[in-house]
């Protein structure tokens, strides 16, 4: 199994503090991925890294074999949406546009909008009824679903979800887990950031963060 994610000696510094403090780390095509940590343990920084939404201060990224840390701002906008997929906890759903519009915004910045493929993303997570529907009208778990569906819209190789069922009751975390149980299926690489160690146990492997480092790494045979 290829390495599809490669950190090497990673530090993120903002001033004198150390959010990511020399993280290697590789995450092999097809792995699920959870990163756990207290508040202020660097998560958030190194999903951002990860994502091409931020730079390390040293050390090396690779993400699908192609250096971040040598990119110009355009470059990584192209990273960003040819190659990673993301899911926020707070939704980031665009207000005046329907669930099928919200999509199709991901396609208008990675190549040509498609409803019909953007009906097919969405209903793949069970949302295709609500296609016509505002943010407004849907519930916490329909909108996270239209977040899923986004971010899976151009087929990246990477999905980069931050507390993805953070703001969700049961019913709908278990329905966005069995979500990434069939992403993985299929053979997609997923990392979690989550404080809740059901979530974690989902994945095949589960590393806790603490003070901008790696401190435990555990392999949950759950999801293999």
């Amino acid at each position: 199994m290829s390495e599809l994610l490669e950190l090497e000696s990673v530090s993120k510094v903002y001033g004198e503090l150390r959010a990511l403090d020399d993280v290697s780390l590789t995450v092999p095509r097809g792995q699920w991925l959870s990163i756990v940590g207290p508040s202020g343990s660097g998560k958030t920084t190194l999903m951002n890294i990860v994502g091409a939404m931020d730079r390390a201060s040293a050390g090396s990224v690779l993400l699908d074999g192609v250096e971040l840390s040598e990119l110009e701002a355009k470059e990584l906008a192209q990273i960003r949406r040819n190659t990673v997929g993301l899911i926020f906890q707070k939704f980031h759903l665009i207000g005046h546009l329907t669930a099928v519009e919200n999509v199709m915004v991901a396609q208008y910045y990675h190549s040509m909008p498609d409803e019909a493929e953007a009906l097919a993303a969405l209903d793949r997570v069970g949302l295709k009824e609500r296609a016509a529907h505002l943010p407004s009208q849907l519930s916490g778990g329909e909108q996270q679903r239209v977040c899923i569906a986004r971010a899976l819209i151009n087929y990246p190789a990477l999905i980069l979800a931050d507390e993805p069922t953070g703001n969700l009751d049961a019913a709908n975390e278990e329905t966005v887990l069995e979500i990434f149980r069939s992403l993985h299926a299929e053979g997609t690489t997923l990392v979690v950031v989550t404080h809740d160690p059901e979530v974690a146990a989902q994945g095949q492997r589960e590393i806790a963060l603490d003070h901008g480092r790696v401190v435990r790494e555990v392999f949950h045979e759950r999801g293999e």
